[in-house]
């Protein structure tokens, strides 16, 4: 093979790689172990993992722990479902191609528009794609060309991704500011007006439920998509985006269907009006009648690079997560729209309870007396980190450290209920934050 590629000797094959981080010497690796031996040590390296639902936890800023029904396990595990990774040939069988026309519907009918593509990798790949959407739409309108606003408060992670995909478009990313209660600066909206998008989020990364959101369409004009990124849950309880003028719809689906293991599996949801139809990425199942007068269903449009001519693509998404996407199907459908209420309404009684019992604590503040849906933010004394590592120690995750996303932040945590939180776990936090702020020398 060396000589296939005109090489002499495998140290011409890696010269590209500098010498300093190459690594010279054995590997440290033990002998050969027997298949005992090996399992004994994978089940001491697995017994060393903290699981989530062992102690109590508060972590949420994204992926969120709600109780996922066994049946949706029993029913992913079909070879059915389970060997059918990501179908994307035409001759994917009825059965697969139903329950994906299933998953498009009920997304449309949770977030209130008519158009649902069979999901993306994540919520922040969803969130990326829908900004490209909106200019291929919107660019020869638009008095901002080439220019999207998108939330200050967007995660570092998810508007990392956003910049991967605009930055090859040309594309110019500019930021909404927020007031200091975590609400959107309308005056800062205004600004947006006439450019090709707006990306907000609902409930936003602060875990505030803005009631400004139903108004921005009115500010931002029919010429500039509104996209917003949703919690798919919270939409038991709080108004579907579709209803108030959002143009493009996107979050990470995960919480519905999927448990987190090791930071997911993922999927993303992507929703549209119609005139987003055929720009938007992504691939979708329709239902027809065949040349019996029997339902069909087929692949109805596909936008990726595998389907038409590259240059034609609207993205080069070469897979999505079909089978997570199923899991969010099967567990909305079991939920239906009674189960999805209540499923939205424990959320929000655990963090309306979480946020009841912590600011009593002395030397806890609330960071704002907005409206949450299922999680908000503290001020504790001293660093985040270090009152994390305090709790960590006591057995509690207490949440997440919001200084990791914004510096200014380094004294606040982000906590997080979900219908897995109980009144004992939230207890526990008082009382582990109580102790903190003695142990920090905060006087009663």
């Amino acid at each position: 093979m060396l000589k296939e590629m005109g090489l002499a000797s495998m140290e011409d094959l890696f010269s590209d790689i500098p010498e300093d981080v190459r690594f010279k010497g054995a590997l440290p690796l033990p002998p050969a172990q027997s298949e005992e031996e090996i399992l004994r040590d994978a089940r001491r390296l697995l017994g060393a993992n903290t699981d989530l639902g062992s102690r109590p936890s508060f972590l949420g800023a994204g992926l969120y722990r709600n109780y996922v029904p066994a049946s949706v396990f029993q029913l992913v595990t079909r070879g059915e479902f389970l060997t059918a990774y990501t179908p994307y040939q035409p001759e994917v069988s009825q059965g697969m191609l139903q329950a994906m026309w299933e998953f498009q519907t009920l997304v449309s009918e949770l977030v209130g528009l008519p158009i649902a593509n069979l999901s993306l990798y994540d919520g922040s790949t969803a969130a990326a794609e829908a900004l490209t959407c909106a200019v291929r739409v919107h660019n020869r309108k638009a008095s901002q060309p080439n220019t999207v606003y998108v939330s200050a408060l967007t995660p570092p992670d998810k508007l990392s991704v956003m910049n991967n995909y605009c930055q090859g478009a040309e594309i110019e990313i500019r930021m909404i500011e927020h007031l200091e209660d975590g609400t959107l600066d309308m005056a800062s909206l205004e600004a947006a007006a006439g450019s090709c998008g707006v990306y907000l989020e609902q409930p936003n990364p602060l875990g505030v439920l803005d009631a400004g959101l139903t108004t921005v369409k009115e500010v931002i004009g029919k010429n500039t998509a509104l996209i917003i990124g949703i919690q798919p849950v919270s939409l038991g309880v709080v108004e579907a985006p579709g209803n108030y003028g959002a143009d493009i719809v996107v979050g990470e689906g995960q919480p519905l269907g999927s448990p987190i293991t090791g930071g997911g599996p993922l999927y993303g949801i992507f929703a549209c009006s119609k005139p987003y139809l055929r720009l938007m990425p992504g691939r979708i199942v329709g239902r027809s009648i065949d040349v019996d007068g029997k339902e069909a269903y087929c692949l109805t449009l596909s936008t990726r690079e595998q389907h038409i001519r590259r240059h034609r693509a609207t993205s080069n998404i070469c897979t999505n997560e079909t089978l997570i996407a199923l899991m969010g199907a099967m567990h909305m459908a079991l939920l239906g729209p009674d189960g999805l209420r209540d499923l939205a309404h424990r959320n929000m009684l655990a963090c309306q309870k979480a946020k009841e019992l912590l600011s009593e604590v002395h030397g806890v503040r609330l960071v704002n007396d907005a409206a949450h849906f299922n999680e908000f933010a503290i001020e504790v004394p001293g660093a985040a980190d270090a009152c994390l590592a305090y709790l960590d120690s006591n057995g509690i995750t207490g949440g997440f450290n919001l200084g990791q996303w914004y510096p200014e932040r380094s004294s606040q945590i982000l906590v997080t209920a979900t219908d897995q939180t109980t009144l004992q776990d939230i207890e526990a936090l008082a009382a582990q934050l109580s102790m903190w702020s003695t142990h920090s020398g905060v006087s009663a």
